[in-house]
């Protein structure tokens, strides 16, 4: 694989020294002396009434310290595991969140649902005599298909939701006017483009699994939670609500994270259990997951079903869009589970275009699977995905030319701010974007290169994707700003770094703000013993939250040193300017460096120290993607020749690092794209796809032979620091720019309503009929 043009100069990342001399600290790592180890014992069926738990044989094994059950969670008063804001339903109705129990008691609702926990002196030791528990199971009928889980009369799950309806969403700004009117310009628009368009289920499948160590201290009556998650302060929360504690008396620490996506934001039943376990053995308690636990027990993504109509007017003008987006929610409701289903789903439309009307609105439904919650994107891909398959539809019902169409209808810069009938966009020049990446991909020349394909029996396809997302949900994050002694500084973040390079980014972003070297400021992060608040790393948020909370704590500390370094310099404070790590006294030499100032105020009984918080509106990150497939039709081979990628990410504080968030994501939007897909029997509910050998990922033979990254910035006006946020973007634009590509490439429209993961056998069928009727 290829990238061009040229990357920037790049800058080394200071994490990554340790990281690659594997002195990295991970969730597996020895960390505490007189450490036990957890193994969990899961239910092998989707649905089941848990009739009996029997421990005893268990208890007598080797080395074994405790077998928990339910009745041990019940006895510490550990409440329900999901935890999720409401979000309101049709009519004023409530969203059902049912009681998921840290070990499950009454009944299992997924295969993986855990039912006891085995602690013994090894992880060998309690994997043994797990398989000494003895459960009987009563098997109960198991819904896993959505379209399943919404038939009415059907297989319920749970008494408080009839027919499994989770909630229905009737959109961010509920109005049976709007509803209406959108109805009446599709009936009577004249021309009208319909698509029903699948996102299939995922496994997030990240490097590191799952991990965590539950330590209780007698002494103070508190507990410590080592774990990997996206945010400590988060964690600590979520988790302290369902043990019924005060968040001061449960800290949470996370080190190194090898990735996350934003399937370790939540709570899980393991910790609880580790918690309890702690506690009555008086020594930490270890868990790690193992890769087929991760398959069924980490929370999947997507699992949706979206039907979107489009009108447009005889000379192509977009009147109204009208989306019905279905979701599988799993057995349980996580902690973002329903969000990121409907805001995080609603707040991409209408992307870059000017759509005067829109209603949207949402159903979530149970069923016996593992939960869904937030994976790279966390409902934007869904969006955009349904919207570009529908603007593509479009296009061909009205012969318009599908580059000339999305032109006509993108939103100009004039026209910023936008008012959007869901949001207002600060800043954006979408044209410019699509010319950029219109050139960049030569497109003007893609039909020679079709002829050439042919000459080889090949068939060629072109496919646009217009991305727009929305970045920095939960918009409160905190900073601190410390000095220790001598000339150091130490930052303090809440947001976890799980891969994006906050050490090497943030200090840096202080050191700018300050004037000083970035090697004499110290990162910190991953420990509510930090008292810093905010949400976790998710959503494309850090960049704008974070950084804004850090140059806005700066700014507050600074204050505090003028003032003191007036009265140290004898010197009015209106005099006393602050210049590349000095205060200075204006129109004189007199001045006394930043670390002087704060030593000096220690010794007089001040401190520089300070702690912020600021509030960061959205941003709106958008992009066009082109991506160019040839096909073989003798075996359904696609093959991703070139892949352009056009962001709008803002103000970028490291290019490297926004280079290499775009390419990341791009694989991870290919693999959804072309391979991955968590399909369960539709009978047992047992995950079919449950190991790398039936589950695929995308690999290095998946990425383009030629990636094409360019960047067209316009700062976003909503925070000082102009940044938008870059994480998702190509996992938001990549699967509709491959999906048009294929479907540009295979004749007759065989592949125009073609579910992903577009596999080579369905590729393959599809040419066949294509061709045939060529």
């Amino acid at each position: 694989m290829t990238t061009s043009p040229a990357s920037p100069k790049h800058t080394p990342r200071v994490e990554d020294e340790a990281l690659v001399r594997g002195a990295g600290r991970f969730m597996d790592d020895p960390r505490l002396p007189n450490t036990a180890y957890a193994v969990f014992v899961r239910s092998p069926h989707a649905h089941a009434r848990v009739v009996s738990v029997r421990t005893d044989e268990a208890r007598k094994a080797k080395k074994v310290l405790a077998v928990l059950t339910a009745e041990d969670m019940k006895a510490a008063n550990v409440g329900s595991v999901s935890r999720h804001p409401p979000v309101p339903g049709r009519g004023g109705a409530k969203m059902i969140t049912p009681f998921r129990p840290s070990l499950a008691g009454e009944k299992v609702m997924h295969v993986g649902d855990p039912v006891a926990m085995v602690v013994a002196e090894s992880g060998e030791a309690a994997q043994d005599a797990a398989d000494l528990v003895q459960v009987e199971y009563e098997e109960l009928p198991a819904v896993i298909d959505l379209h399943d889980a919404m038939k009415k009369g059907g297989t319920q799950l749970y008494a408080e939701a009839p027919d499994n309806l989770c909630v229905d969403w009737p959109g961010p700004v509920p109005d049976e006017n709007n509803e209406r009117e959108v109805a009446e310009i599709i009936a009577k628009a004249p021309h009208v483009a319909k698509v029903s368009v699948a996102n299939q289920r995922m496994v997030v499948a990240s490097m590191e699994t799952r991990g965590s160590t539950g330590v209780y201290d007698k002494a103070s009556d508190s507990y410590t939670l080592f774990v990997c998650s996206q945010s400590a302060d988060s964690l600590r929360n979520l988790t302290a609500a369902v043990m019924g504690l005060a968040a001061e008396k449960l800290r949470v620490i996370t080190e190194d994270v090898g990735g996350a996506f934003g399937m370790k934001t939540p709570p899980y039943p393991e910790y609880p259990a580790l918690l309890v376990a702690s506690r009555q053995l008086g020594r930490p308690v270890h868990w790690q997951s193992t890769r087929s636990e991760a398959f069924l027990t980490d929370t999947q993504a997507r699992d949706t079903v979206t039907e979107a109509e489009l009108a447009i007017d005889e000379k192509g003008k977009f009147l109204a869009l009208r989306v019905r987006h279905l979701c599988n929610q799993g057995a349980y409701v996580s902690t973002a589970g329903v969000g990121i289903n409907t805001n995080n789903f609603a707040r991409c439309l209408p992307g870059m275009y000017r759509i005067p009307k829109i209603d949207v609105s949402v159903a979530c439904y149970f069923s016996n699977t593992v939960p869904i919650g937030p994976y790279r994107g966390a409902g934007r891909p869904e969006a955009n995905y349904a919207l570009e398959r529908v603007v593509e539809e479009a296009a061909r019902i009205t012969g318009i030319n599908p580059v000339r169409l999305r032109k006509k209808n993108l939103i100009p810069p004039s026209a910023m701010p936008f008012k959007t009938p869901i949001n207002t966009y600060d800043s954006g020049d979408f044209p410019a974007i699509v010319d950029k990446a219109l050139k960049l991909a030569d497109f003007e020349n893609f039909n020679k290169r079709r002829r050439e394909s042919a000459k080889r029996k090949k068939l060629r396809g072109i496919g646009i994707s217009c991305m727009l997302e929305h970045a920095g949900a939960m918009p409160m994050e905190q900073a601190s700003v410390s000095f220790p002694g001598g000339e150091q500084i130490i930052l303090g973040c809440n947001v976890q770094s799980t891969g994006q390079g906050h050490a090497t980014v943030f200090p840096r972003l202080l050191a700018g703000k300050l004037g000083v070297d970035a090697a004499k400021i110290q990162h910190r992060h991953g420990d509510t013993a930090q008292g810093l608040t905010g949400f976790a790393s998710v959503g494309s948020r850090s960049a704008m939250c974070a950084g804004s909370a850090i140059v806005h704590t700066a700014d507050v500390m600074l204050a505090k040193g003028k003032k003191i370094a007036s009265a140290l310099l004898e010197a009015s404070e209106a005099d006393i300017q602050y210049h590349s790590g000095n205060f200075e006294v204006v129109g004189t030499d007199r001045k006394i460096s930043l670390f002087e100032t704060a030593k000096r105020a220690q010794e007089i009984g001040e401190n520089l120290d300070t702690k912020e918080k600021v509030e960061t509106p959205l941003t709106f990150p958008n992009g066009c993607h082109i991506a160019e497939v040839e096909i073989d039709p003798d075996t359904g081979a696609v093959d991703l020749v070139t892949y352009t990628a056009v962001d709008d990410p803002g103000v970028m504080l490291d290019p490297m690092i926004v280079e290499g968030q775009v390419h990341g994501s791009i694989a991870q939007g290919l693999g959804q794209a072309l391979a991955e897909n968590a399909i369960y029997d539709g009978s047992s509910g047992q995950l079919v796809a449950g190991s790398f050998m039936d589950y695929g990922l995308p690999h290095a033979h998946t990425m383009p032979i030629e990636l094409r990254k360019a960047v067209h910035s316009v700062p976003a006006t909503s925070n000082p620091l102009g940044v938008k946020g870059t994480g998702e973007a190509g996992t938001t634009a990549a699967i509709a720019a491959v999906m048009n590509a294929i479907s540009n490439a295979i004749p007759n429209g065989e592949a125009n309503y073609m579910d992903m993961p577009a596999t080579p056998a369905k590729v393959w069928a599809a040419c066949q009929k294509g061709l045939a009727g060529k």
